[in-house]
């Protein structure tokens, strides 16, 4: 497997103002995606895509180099991540790295770990479009979760004869943290269309999506608690 690991971080956040800088912990927030890659790739094969100077500095002083900063029409908040990991394929051809995987990493999942990546990987096989983490889900729609109808009732989102939540099938929700994606799957299809996608789980803990100041002071907890143990 020949990796290209992409770290997509914007300058511009509503919920938190300069969220992917801010201090975690006792570090930037990007700076523990960082670490976690660089534990286990060469720093070539990992790309900061950003379009603000300080994220670059900041990845530069964490270990990284950064040639390039995203253009414009790609940090806005509608940006898809599929055109950001496009553009950043782009860029690592031109400076000649080989790579028929890419790894994305998003800043915003601090309690992933060089562990889990590893694990990930090794869930990872060219024959498919991607490897995902997920987290198995509270919310079951065999039981919990319902659709309104064309007569204006509620009724299960899915159809099923399930009398506990614990009999239902188990369902999985995507955590925004490793995504080990086919390259030629890219260059073909978007994301969204990948059929051949296997899960990799995650705790619940170990999936906080930093969104909100909340989450914000979750992931701190969590870290502090990991580091005091």
């Amino acid at each position: 497997m020949k990796v290209l690991v992409v770290i997509p971080a914007r300058g511009g956040s509503k919920g938190i103002p300069d969220k992917n800088i801010r201090f975690l912990n006792g570090k930037p927030l990007i700076t523990h995606t960082i670490d976690a890659a660089l534990q286990l790739f060469d720093q070539e094969r990992i790309l900061v895509s950003t379009d603000s100077e300080k994220i670059q500095a900041i990845a530069e002083k964490s270990g990284l180099h950064v040639p390039f900063l995203r253009p414009s029409e790609l940090s806005t908040d509608t940006a898809g991540s599929y055109e950001v990991i496009l553009h950043a394929m782009e860029i690592a051809r031109e400076l000649e790295i080989d790579f028929d995987t890419v790894i994305l990493l998003q800043p915003t999942s601090p309690l992933r770990t060089s562990k889990h990546l590893q694990e990930a990987m090794e869930v990872y096989e060219p024959s498919l479009d991607m490897v995902v983490s997920v987290k198995e889900s509270d919310e079951n729609p065999y039981y919990s979760l319902f659709e309104e109808n064309n007569a204006g009732y509620l009724a299960k989102s899915k159809q099923g004869d399930f009398t506990r939540r614990q009999d239902c099938p188990k369902v999985y929700a995507y955590n925004g943290a490793i995504y080990i994606m086919n390259a030629k799957s890219l260059e073909s299809q978007s994301i969204g269309s990948f059929k051949n996608i296997r899960k990799y789980v995650m705790s619940s803990e170990d999936s906080i999506d930093i969104d909100t100041p909340l989450d914000w002071k979750m992931a701190e907890f969590l870290l502090s608690e990991k580091s005091s143990h």
